[in-house]
């Protein structure tokens, strides 16, 4: 059943007390057998519920004792960011603390969650993200995952650089304990000159990274961290897939021309073309410069389902992402070991 919540569509959250059926009955597409719920062909008897902030905290422990060992919930932030740098922070960081009181234990920011406005105050509020130098924009999101004992992805986000007038463009994965455990330097930088008149070039005001990162939250949670335009490079994504993640989180802030055609396609396809979980927090609005993004927060599994969107405006959107389900897949369609090239 598919529920329609405050601030977001929400499938598959699986109940506090009631241990799911494992089976993997087969049909004749290679897939596990579809339950009665019609839900997705592969996952059994999923639940919905909505994303509201007094929705019962399930712990990674509680996971555990009920039979969930091989779960995860999931959350995707959708904001509408300003350039505003505090206030930015704070929605970001109340709206994670909300999503972590509903049960998500891997939360994700989307791109440019602290700032939206002008590059050349970007260029001032780059940061470090290194231990002992942080600024303030790393500090409130340390402080955010510590708080609520989350894994949380964030951004991409303004890091200082050699060259003062190219930061980085980098998404941070900090630990439940407040650490940050691993960076990601967005490699493919936006530069478009769109139908509608839109022309960007962000390789003018910022660096590009150059290598791919792959984080490990839990011994068989391998995470892929991208950015936003590495959507459109599969590439990067089979490279991932090849380092043996499981998840791969995909920050963005893609434009409403762009967004309203591709956004959902790509998504999918990154997910079907690699069996893996896919989360997308994105941008959803207006804001300075007379930029308008999509918005549509999505979380997608690996038969390219859609477990979980956003609804319009600031919010999130939860999904159980189920590790089990997703080697029944890889199992029936091997298609990661039929590689030739």
């Amino acid at each position: 059943m598919l529920q329609k919540g405050a601030l977001a569509l929400v499938v598959d959250a699986p109940p506090v007390l009631e241990v799911e059926d494992d089976e993997d009955d087969e049909v004749d597409d290679g897939r596990p057998a579809s339950d009665a719920t019609g839900v997705g062909p592969w996952r059994s008897r999923p639940h919905a519920e909505t994303t509201t902030s007094t929705a019962t905290r399930r712990t990674p422990q509680a996971y555990a004792i009920r039979g969930y060992d091989r779960r995860m919930r999931a959350a995707v932030i959708q904001l509408s960011s300003q350039d505003d740098v505090r206030k930015n922070l704070e929605r970001a960081t109340a709206l994670v603390a909300e999503a972590a009181r509903a049960g998500a234990t891997l939360i994700a920011l989307p791109e440019n969650f602290a700032f939206m406005g002008e590059e050349s105050h970007k260029r001032e509020i780059a940061e470090s993200t290194e231990e002992g130098s942080q600024g303030p924009i790393t500090k409130a999101i340390v402080e955010a995952a510590r708080a609520s004992g989350v894994w949380l992805v964030a951004g991409g986000m303004p890091e200082k650089t050699a060259d003062p007038a190219r930061p980085f463009n980098t998404s941070l994965l900090v630990s439940p304990e407040g650490a940050v455990v691993a960076r990601y330097r967005k490699i493919h930088l936006f530069d478009v000159d769109l139908p509608d008149g839109t022309k960007l070039l962000e390789s003018g005001a910022t660096s590009a990274g150059s290598e791919p990162n792959v984080a490990t939250l839990e011994p068989e949670r391998k995470l892929g961290m991208t950015i936003c335009y590495d959507l459109r490079f599969p590439e990067l994504y089979r490279r991932l897939a090849s380092e043996g993640v499981r998840i791969v989180t995909v920050p963005a802030a893609f434009t409403l021309t762009t967004g309203k055609d591709h956004w959902h396609v790509l998504l999918r396809a990154r997910a079907i073309e690699n069996q893996v979980f896919v989360l997308a927090p994105a941008q959803h609005g207006r804001h300075p410069r007379n930029r308008q993004t999509y918005g549509k927060s999505l979380i997608v599994d690996p038969w390219g389902d859609v477990l979980a969107q956003a609804a319009e405006g600031e919010g999130w959107a939860a999904a159980t992402l189920d590790f089990a389900a997703q080697d029944r897949v890889r199992a029936s369609l091997p298609c990661l070991t039929h590689r030739r090239l």
